[in-house]
């Protein structure tokens, strides 16, 4: 058996290279296959790759039918805002989005989101839903169970609230995660549920603050298909990791 050692091999014309015949076993001895996007005999995508490890076009025969599938990762450094306009279709029975790492610029505002039904080029779908929220301060005062009425809306086109008063320390911010169920559906209304944990403090300055766990759920009330969905505070920049999983 003869031995081939070159740097690269391309093909002679076109953009195709053939490595054995059809029937023929290739044989790679190598530690690894670098490439962006795998195709199987037929040309069908198993995967495609961009370059640094995150993954999209998985063929549903590898991703199975359950479980979150990692469709992409937003990371905001002082942004105003995110905005995925990308990648919610009708793959996905259901859409998470992991949030952590979100820290605003500014002291107590709100971390909200909303949806769009043209592609992102506005955000302003009509919502119905409901907050509550419950808190306690490092000492152990101040604990309660309430209902947010400036977390809700009946009918308005705003942005939701996904965690309020959040408080702007270095080591402080808000982590949660938002589930946006059948987006794209054409017959029903756009079902949501969402668990924040933030930091709050009424009080700037001072470190009187604890923890709040916020809840909120409702629905957007259309059947127009939702194909982008944006995060942002309500006041002024942040940053944050924003998560967008598949689960069918």
């Amino acid at each position: 058996m003869g031995i081939l050692r070159t740097k690269t091999i391309e093909p002679a014309t076109g953009s195709t290279l053939t490595l054995g015949a059809s029937g023929d076993t290739i044989t790679v001895s190598s530690d690894s296959i670098k490439t962006n996007t795998f195709k199987d005999a037929g040309g069908n995508t198993l995967f495609t790759s961009d370059g640094a490890g995150t993954l999209s076009s998985v063929n549903s025969g590898i991703a199975g039918n359950s479980g979150p599938v990692l469709i992409s990762t937003h990371t905001a450094s002082g942004a105003s805002s995110v905005a995925i306009t990308s990648g919610i279709d009708s793959t996905y029975d259901e859409y998470m989005f992991v949030i952590t790492d979100q820290n605003p610029v500014s002291h107590a505002y709100v971390f909200g989101f909303q949806v769009s039904i043209d592609g992102g080029s506005n955000y302003n779908v009509t919502c119905t839903s409901t907050f509550f929220s419950a808190r306690q301060k490092e000492d152990g005062s101040g604990a309660s169970l309430l209902y947010r009425t400036a977390g809700d809306q009946a009918q308005g086109t705003g942005y939701q609230e996904l965690a309020s008063n959040v408080h702007n320390d270095a080591d402080a911010g808000c982590a949660g995660i938002l589930h946006l169920f059948n987006p794209t559906s054409t017959t029903y209304t756009k079902n949501f549920y969402s668990r924040f944990l933030s930091y709050q403090n009424d009080n700037p300055g001072t470190h009187d603050g604890g923890p709040q766990d916020c809840f909120g759920a409702g629905y957007f009330n259309t059947t127009s298909a939702v194909t982008a969905i944006r995060f942002q505070m309500n006041n002024g920049n942040f940053d944050g990791v924003i998560q967008m999983y598949g689960i069918k």
